[in-house]
């Protein structure tokens, strides 16, 4: 099979990883593997914030498990999140985070890594409690954060679940 048909077929979400710090190498490969990414009229209006503080990945859960009331939140305990992020006036900008995050996992899945979308910051960047945070990492004020991927080596494969939906081919 073509690899790169096998590596999308392959790839499922991890929610459980070890501990084990992801190579600096990797994160930038697949960084630049998001910037590649298809955007709207190819105006790239985004931003990637690589996250590897443990520290820091932990506040951000600790507060999104404050205002979401979601206690023990913890992004699943990953190595490293990529925070996408884009203006919050862009046109497509969450189509466009849309098509990075595709990137990030697929090429983390092909490196060995495990992801998992986290959609959790979406609506609340600018809570008082959330906006802090992300402006201490450096995304900016006219950001808003879609989705992020949450990375580390995978404890155990993903779940394979029965692909759902409908395909009609109209000849």
């Amino acid at each position: 099979m073509n690899p790169v048909i096998e590596n999308i077929l392959s790839r499922r979400s991890i929610r459980s990883f070890t501990e084990e710090p992801l190579k600096e190498s990797d994160l930038e490969l697949i960084v630049e593997a998001a910037r590649h990414a298809p955007s709207g009229m190819n105006r790239q209006t985004w931003q990637f914030t690589v996250l590897t503080n443990q520290e820091i990945i932990k506040e951000l859960a600790n507060a999104i498990a404050e205002v979401l009331d979601r206690e023990g939140y913890c992004f699943y305990k990953p190595q490293a999140l990529i925070i996408p992020s884009n203006k919050q006036d862009s046109a497509w900008g969450r189509d466009d985070n849309a098509c990075a995050l595709q990137n990030i996992f697929l090429s983390a899945h092909s490196l060995g890594i495990g992801s998992v979308w986290i959609n959790q910051l979406c609506g609340i960047c600018d809570n008082e409690k959330i906006r802090p945070i992300l402006s201490k990492i450096g995304i900016p004020e006219d950001h808003i954060v879609y989705g992020l991927a949450a990375l580390g080596y995978p404890k155990a494969e993903g779940k394979i679940h029965e692909r759902q939906g409908v395909v009609k081919f109209i000849r």
